[in-house]
């Protein structure tokens, strides 16, 4: 069942990130925090090793009402019972998935270029991520670096919910909400954190604050 993208906080996970903590332990104090979406990113497990721990991740999450998302994997995905998906441009498409996974609650989609704002990808999908906001050293194959301006642009372009990724961290937090932006996606920030709890309390915090501004 498709659901309204209302998410404010969303944590992309990386184990490295989490400077050798238990990536379920740095997930579950990171929802504590105030993260209301996960996504699990591993590009390089095999199939075998990845739904197992997506299996582990919903489990927990499940017990916060907190939905998972993974990335690039429709069959891992649907196997665990995830409430969605998030692909890029090189990866399965929307219209793959919409017909192959008619119970998929949650597709999203990355934009790397303004051009794709529009193509049918993204209009398949119930929200675009700008990747990246800003250039992280996680991400090296980047096309655009979007930028404030970019998410101002896009907000003119489209009604679609946005998600800002990319060296998103509290010190940028205000400024991209302000600029457009409903929902920021954080790795680093979060998973690297001394306190990740406390990091996405404040994170969130950030972003409802500047909704209850917004008109």
């Amino acid at each position: 069942m498709r659901r309204p993208f209302d998410y404010s906080l969303y944590l992309v996970t990386n184990e490295e990130a989490c400077l050798g903590r238990p990536l379920l332990q740095v997930v579950e104090q990171a929802v504590k925090g105030g993260v209301d979406l996960v996504q699990l990113r591993e590009k390089r497990l095999s199939h075998a090793i990845f739904l197992r721990k997506a299996l582990q991740l919903k489990e927990l999450l499940d017990r916060y009402r907190v939905p998972l998302i993974i990335n690039d994997n429709l069959l891992v995905a649907q196997s665990c019972g995830a409430a969605g998906i998030h692909v890029g441009n090189s990866d399965v498409a929307p219209r793959t998935i919409r017909n192959q996974w008619q119970q998929c609650g949650v597709l999203g989609y990355s934009v790397e270029q303004e051009d794709q704002i529009h193509n049918e990808h993204a209009e398949l999908s119930d929200y675009i991520a700008l990747s990246p906001v800003f250039s992280t050293a996680t991400k090296t194959d980047t096309i655009t670096e979007w930028g404030l301006e970019g998410i101002r642009r896009t907000r003119m372009l489209t009604s679609k919910p946005i998600v800002a990724i990319g060296n998103v961290n509290l010190y940028n937090a205000r400024q991209i909400v302000e600029a457009g932006a409903d929902c920021l996606a954080v790795v680093s920030a979060i998973c690297s954190a001394a306190d990740p709890a406390r990091a996405a309390e404040e994170l969130r915090n950030v972003v409802e604050k500047c909704k209850v501004k917004q008109p």
